[in-house]
């Protein structure tokens, strides 16, 4: 066993760098993707009464700035409304005036909760609910509902008949 070991030294050693790499690797994606854990933010939930393009992971942004994540979502069984759990950064207080929108990024683009901080003297806390949101507009529904209303109501006007 001990020739073996001196014989493939050279291959021995690649292969223990080739591990430590994937290791590497994995820590890297771990930490910049916050797998598995929360980031020591506090939890605020919010209900929405359309929540189209909005998954666990989407961003929670103030001014642009992204100060959080979607962490859990689901149906409630009276209001039929989505509650959607928000975790936010330790170092963003938001008064518990504070609204959350829906908004997409452009045409194209993707969405994300918009939270727009309030004037109240008073911080929201772990466990707190934001009352004032808006849910997701239907874009798909706008289009049509205009190109079903671009055209006249009344019936078009029949042409003269041509004079010979």
């Amino acid at each position: 066993m001990g020739g073996i070991l001196k014989d493939h030294v050279f291959e021995a050693l690649v292969g223990v760098l080739v591990v430590a790499m994937a290791i590497g690797f994995v820590v890297f994606g771990y930490s910049r993707t916050e797998a598995g854990g929360h980031g020591g933010g506090y939890e605020v939930g919010a209900r929405f009464p359309n929540v189209t393009g909005i998954a666990v992971g989407t961003d929670v942004r103030v001014s642009g700035i992204k100060v959080g994540q979607v962490t859990a979502q689901k149906l409630d069984p009276k209001s039929y409304q989505a509650v959607l759990s928000l975790q936010i950064d330790r170092a963003v207080k938001l008064p518990t005036d504070s609204s959350a929108a829906i908004t997409s990024e452009g045409i194209l683009g993707g969405s994300y909760i918009a939270l727009t901080p309030g004037g109240e003297g008073d911080m929201l806390r772990p466990g707190d609910e934001i009352t004032d949101t808006q849910g997701a507009t239907d874009l798909m529904g706008l289009i049509g509902s205009v190109i079903n209303r671009s055209g006249s109501s009344e019936p078009a006007a029949k042409a003269p008949a041509p004079q010979p």
